[in-house]
């Protein structure tokens, strides 16, 4: 019981489930009030005196043989006849109790751990070894993450919004649902190094030979999923065109394309500037020297 005043009771969220899963009802006592369940109290004090009275003399050499002689005396302290009423303790059940008593559930009760999490703004809540998913647009709320052995369950404001099954080992990668993945991240999810390949040949060499970089830029192409991905970013933004000139360009510059600098370029416009050439920069015919090297060897007109 997490608070039990005279004006309210909230109840630890496991042993609210506890009661909710065995469909019975908690109402505690204050704290230091016994009175408030004197007959309980009082029937809990008799049994316990009852019982250990009896047992006072004996010697047990084991925790079973405990538990063996304390369910004897129990059961015969049930059947003891009252003093004021017909009938006993095992009677009084049997007649008028049992009939309301429910079966209890083929699986037993799992106790679960409750903490609450902001959500980070690449929406994966951790059980403290792995990570896993929760819907996106759920970024910055504060949620309350059930973990079991078997599950990891996530709710906001009292609904359930995730459900995973638990991971057992600690795992590189998150574990994620797609439908919890914006749109775009959920394109990305599906892509292969064969789809990033085939859509930049669809561009140009240049665009081709940028993916390819990427691809082998670490020691598995899943490493350069990233980099594709922002690449196709940029197709989608400022069109193919400039996007296979920015590459080409890139070729131009460096052995080791990025997106920073490809991006960088389309952003300043670079990408549309003609790269100057030798002819460009060649004296304008009609301007400067057009005498020639025999007429200043001459000594010029006046020679």
């Amino acid at each position: 019981v997490s608070k039990n005043t005279r004006y309210e009771t909230i109840l630890n969220k496991s042993y609210a489930e506890m009661a909710e899963y065995y469909e019975t009802a908690i109402v505690p006592a204050r704290v230091r009030a016994p009175q408030d369940k004197s007959l309980a109290e009082g029937t809990v004090k008799f049994a316990t005196t009852w019982i250990i009275a009896a047992l006072r003399n004996r010697k047990f050499f084991s925790l079973e043989e405990v538990k063996s002689a304390v369910k004897e005396k129990l059961d015969e302290l049930n059947k003891t006849p009252f003093k004021k009423r017909e009938g006993c303790r095992y009677s009084a059940y049997k007649e008028e109790e049992q009939s309301f008593m429910k079966p209890l559930p083929l699986t037993p009760f799992e106790p679960a751990v409750w903490s609450t999490a902001k959500v980070p703004l690449d929406y994966l809540i951790t059980d403290g070894k792995n990570k896993y998913s929760v819907p996106f647009d759920l970024i910055g709320e504060q949620v309350d993450i059930r973990l079991t052995k078997a599950t990891v369950e996530v709710f906001f404001h009292g609904s359930r919004v995730a459900s995973h099954p638990r991971a057992t080992t600690p795992r590189r990668d998150p574990v994620i649902q797609p439908e919890h993945m914006p749109t775009e991240h959920r394109k990305y999810l599906s892509y292969n190094a064969d789809d990033f390949t085939v859509w930049a040949m669809s561009i140009g060499n240049s665009t081709a030979k940028v993916v390819e970089a990427f691809l082998s830029s670490g020691s598995e192409p899943e490493q350069g999923y990233k980099a594709c991905a922002s690449l196709t970013k940029l197709g989608d933004r400022y069109g193919h065109t400039r996007l296979e000139n920015a590459c080409s360009k890139v070729w131009e510059l460096t052995g080791t394309p990025s997106i920073r600098i490809i991006s960088s370029m389309l952003k300043n416009g670079q990408d549309k500037v003609r790269t100057t050439s030798s002819d460009d920069t060649a004296v304008p015919k009609g301007h400067g020297i057009t005498r020639g090297a025999a007429y200043f060897a001459k000594g010029g007109e006046r020679s």
